[in-house]
């Protein structure tokens, strides 16, 4: 890709800079004190595709759908390294903030939350575009 073609696929969006920012303050919070059978292992990992979503939204100019597909893909690919025991691999196995980050465990549930995680935040992005005004979202980059 050419460089020029490069630097136009960046942006700079401070609305979702901010929600990305917040969503990974809960997922930190999740991680360090949520010791459950549902929020930490199914809606952590929901909120997880949601955040890097955001991220990718923040400093791209991604439209939702391939933003949504691209944190779908860096979900799966964590699984994947999950899979293939990863941290094991790179000899990070008692690294306890890589094993938050990385996950430790395969799960084929995990991947129908990142799914889930994906759809939500497009169909969060299309109710969001339904209601904004032109200059609310020139406002707040969103």
């Amino acid at each position: 890709m050419a460089p020029r073609r490069r630097l136009a696929m960046l942006s700079w969006r401070p609305g979702y800079a901010l929600a990305a920012l917040f969503l990974l303050l809960v997922e930190v919070a999740i991680a360090l004190w949520v010791r459950d059978n549902f929020v930490r292992p199914y809606l952590g990992d929901v909120l997880a595709v949601i955040l890097v979503y955001l991220a990718l939204r923040a400093v791209t100019t991604l439209r939702p759908v391939p933003a949504a597909l691209a944190a779908l893909a860096v979900g799966v690919v964590v699984e994947i390294g999950q899979a293939i025991d990863l941290l094991g691999l790179l000899n990070l196995s008692d690294n306890r903030v890589a094993r938050i980050v990385l996950g430790s465990s395969f799960g084929v549930g995990d991947l129908f939350c990142y799914a889930a995680g994906a759809a939500i935040a497009v169909l969060a992005e299309q109710a969001r575009k339904r209601t904004a005004t032109p200059q609310r979202e020139k406002k707040h980059g969103f």
